[in-house]
């Protein structure tokens, strides 16, 4: 037994974690990550493992204190420097980019953008493209991560935002396109909105680490966006996700008792009772005296 196993206890072994291990950015620069992408595909099938969205420093920041595996970020093109503001907030944790579905139009521009992507501290990218532009980017050797099931900006063709794979068809329907983004080089799927039966059989049958939202237990790793975890936004809210906090109703009550500070404040001042005495500074009698007498001179 090591030094380390016999004097440390396992939880405080875990929160050593971020530390990581080294590697070299495909930007070329040193850096630490908590996991691999070879990490997370050696791991499949012998533990589950925790993603979540992040919309902002706080909700990145906190994912990785406490000891979520991996982090997705929305790529914004326009304002590259916001996304990677996100990144830096969780510096040491396996991180994706979410890349728009509708900005690049051929192979080039995707492969320029997923690039781009990972210059700015992206682990890799997630997206929703074509196999040629899925093929494009796994070619160069960057991770690229699909998506099966329900694919909500494309749920026009499904009859609106539904699960898919409640009928033997829609089911091998998805396990045929998992097959096509193994042979196009993809690592990884998020597989959405699929009865959980259907995913488990999937999750076997695939060489992909399968990324459940919604889908069941049968996934590889358990994924929820961080605002819908913290109940970051008015109801109604997706049947999957299960509220841990309600930060939107905390935010109206907020709201509700500036709206009552403003009129108290404004009461007070209307009445008289604001400012009183312990909020002002006071001279004595004899100094005002003497000022006026100056000044009316």
């Amino acid at each position: 037994m090591s030094k380390l196993s016999s004097e440390v206890p396992a939880d405080e072994v875990q929160i050593q974690r971020p530390s990581g291990k080294r590697l070299y950015s495909m930007s070329g620069g040193y850096i630490r990550r908590n996991l691999t992408i070879r990490d997370v595909i050696e791991l499949k099938g012998q533990r589950v493992l925790t993603q979540v969205l992040v919309n902002s420093e706080e909700e990145a920041e906190a994912a990785e204190a406490a000891g979520i595996d991996m982090i997705n970020i929305r790529w914004q093109q326009d304002a590259p420097e916001r996304s990677k503001s996100i990144r830096a907030a969780a510096g040491g944790t396996l991180t994706t980019f979410c890349m728009p579905l509708t900005k690049y139009v051929t192979e080039a521009e995707a492969l320029r953008a997923a690039f781009d992507a990972m210059e700015a501290g992206a682990d890799g990218i997630y997206c929703c493209w074509t196999m040629r532009f899925i093929e494009a980017v796994a070619e160069a050797g960057i991770p690229v991560q699909g998506h099966a099931g329900l694919v909500p900006r494309k749920s026009t063709w499904v009859g609106g935002l539904r699960a898919i794979g409640k009928t033997v068809d829609e089911a091998i329907g998805i396990y045929r396109y998992m097959r096509d983004l193994e042979n196009a080089g993809a690592w990884a799927v998020e597989s959405e909105l699929i009865p959980q039966q259907v995913m488990a059989e999937l999750t076997k049958r695939t060489s992909l680490v399968t990324i459940s939202l919604g889908s069941g237990s049968g996934g590889d790793v358990q994924y929820l966006f961080g605002p819908d975890i913290l109940g970051d936004g008015p109801p109604p809210f997706p049947r999957h996700v299960k509220l841990y906090r309600r930060f939107y109703e905390l935010r109206q009550q907020m709201q509700t008792e500036r709206i009552s500070a403003f009129r108290e404040f404004a009461a007070d001042v209307h009445s008289g009772a604001f400012p009183s005495d312990d909020l002002v500074v006071n001279v004595d009698d004899e100094l005002l005296e003497h000022f006026i007498a100056e000044i009316d001179k």
